[in-house]
């Protein structure tokens, strides 16, 4: 699963951008992957493990909230079990 999250463009720089993708790994578990940074500059990815898909699920919902919060529109979801 993928959300992209972005803040609108005020004219003086580039719009800001959070990324998150929920990804199943190789032992059973789940890992949010978060990048979050400004469109065309450097980015920060941070990565949280997780033994259970709904606590993975529960993190990248509470993540989302806290992105739209601060103002950031979502732009993209991809993925079977899109989020609400």
């Amino acid at each position: 699963m993928r959300l992209l999250l972005q803040q609108r463009p005020d004219g003086r720089e580039a719009p800001r951008f959070v990324q998150l993708m929920l990804q199943p790994d190789l032992l059973g578990g789940w890992t949010l992957v978060r990048e979050s940074g400004q469109i065309g500059g450097r980015s920060t990815l941070r990565r949280e493990q997780f033994l259970d898909q709904a606590s993975a699920m529960a993190a990248l919902e509470s993540a989302r909230d806290q992105q739209l919060k601060r103002g950031f529109q979502l732009m993209f979801v991809q993925g079977a079990d899109a989020p609400k």
